[in-house]
């Protein structure tokens, strides 16, 4: 599967900091240091209704996390995956009449299309649930052979219990896993289950359902924790620097995928930080294609929307924050994107270097993009109210956001 093309990132003078970043695992902030090759997985889509604006906030975080490793002069591995086969998507797909290989295949499309136009850094590796099953099926018999998974009435379950780790992402009590595991795709309730948590490797085939040849499995499709796994350990190796995705995945994905990739190869940590983007709302409810209350970026562009605003509309909130989208939110970044471009289509204005060091220090510290705004609010409006001679201040200002922000003015 191809991902979607590369922006160009300005170069800027100088060299970016290093992050600190808030760590779901440690409940606190840690200080990302990778070596020459910084190594990122996000999670991806499950594709049957692409992009709202909960996705794209999300992403958002992680392309500024890439931005801000780029500036150190580092290289980024950053893989994403896609669910491209899933409950959801065959649901969608019966009710609306459709393939749903068709349906995975237009919506992962439509979801490229905002990416781009949202300036977000594309992945090295952009891979999909079906074409990972060669490489999920080995992983799937070694945890069954090892006694790490049992077969219950043909499928295959992960017992939690094997890994000594678990429960060290999210750190949720049982109560709470359990009532989020009904909630977020798991059976707790089903009969002969080793531990109610007991995560889904491989479904075996059901009547009118895709399946695949699973080997010694038999035929049926993976469960949706060790997709992630397989993809990551392929590309990434065990202890890459950040897990990524939205903080809904802290639980049961995160956690379980870990305990999955430490009792396959007996160590730890699977990734050295965990990092969660809050949820969007919209009309007080958390954005969700479940609920259908979403806001798609696709819809806005096709309403003229310039992808500049959507993004600084996603950049005048915390990444960790929970948050609202409404109108106001939308006009405050359209006014913000016309104050900027008009500030930077002088000749000339106020030193910036001072201003690049501030961007960088505020997403040095927990991707403070609001901070990052301000730093650049007060920029423009001393160029609007007091201008300046410094002939390479504007298209330095220009670059910087452009860098770090992936902000085109």
């Amino acid at each position: 599967m191809h991902a979607w093309p590369a922006s160009e990132v300005p170069a800027l003078p100088g060299k970016g900091r290093d992050l600190r970043i808030h760590d779901t695992a440690t409940g606190g902030r840690v200080t990302l240091a990778p070596g020459p090759v910084a190594r990122i997985y996000v999670c991806g889509i499950t594709p049957y209704d692409a992009t709202h604006i909960g996705h794209a906030a999300t992403y958002n975080a992680f392309d500024l996390v890439q931005r801000v490793w780029l500036d150190t002069k580092r290289q980024v591995h950053y893989v994403q995956n896609v669910t491209d086969v899933d409950d959801p998507l065959l649901e969608r797909a019966e009710r609306d009449g459709q393939d749903w290989a068709d349906l995975a295949e237009r919506e992962t499309a439509l979801f490229r299309e905002d990416m781009t136009a949202l300036r977000m850094l594309p992945p090295r590796h952009y891979i999909g649930a079906v074409e990972a099953i060669p490489g999920i099926v080995p992983l799937v018999e070694r945890l069954r052979d090892t006694g790490a998974a049992y077969e219950l009435d043909g499928d295959v379950y992960f017992s939690v219990d094997s890994d000594p780790h678990f429960g060290g992402v999210s750190h949720y009590g049982t109560e709470v896993m359990r009532t989020l595991s009904a909630e977020r795709g798991g059976d707790p309730d089903r009969p002969g289950k080793k531990n109610p948590l007991d995560p889904m490797l491989w479904m075996a085939a059901r009547d009118g359902e895709p399946s695949w040849d699973g080997g010694s499995l038999g035929r049926g499709r993976p469960g949706w924790h060790i997709e992630c796994v397989a993809i990551a350990l392929e590309h990434l190796g065990m202890g890459f620097d950040v897990q990524g995705g939205g903080s809904d995945l802290a639980f049961p994905h995160h956690e379980m995928g870990a305990s999955h990739a430490q009792a396959l190869t007996g160590e730890h940590p699977f990734a050295r930080s965990y990092v969660h983007a809050g949820m969007v709302a919209l009309h007080g409810e958390k954005m969700s294609k479940s609920k259908g209350n979403l806001v798609f970026v696709s819809a806005l562009r096709r309403d003229g929307v310039d992808p500049a605003a959507i993004r600084l509309a996603l950049l005048a909130h915390h990444y960790r924050a929970d948050w609202e989208w409404t109108g106001d939110v939308l006009d405050e970044a359209l006014d913000r994107l016309g104050r900027w471009r008009a500030a930077v289509s002088r000749p000339d204005g106020p030193p910036a270097d001072a201003l690049v060091e501030e961007i960088r220090g505020a997403l040095a510290d927990d991707l403070d993009a609001p901070a990052a705004l301000a730093a650049v609010d007060r920029w423009a409006e001393t160029q609007r109210t007091e201008g300046g001679t410094d002939e390479g201040a504007p298209g330095l200002v220009s670059r910087a956001v452009d860098a770090l922000l992936g902000v085109a003015l």
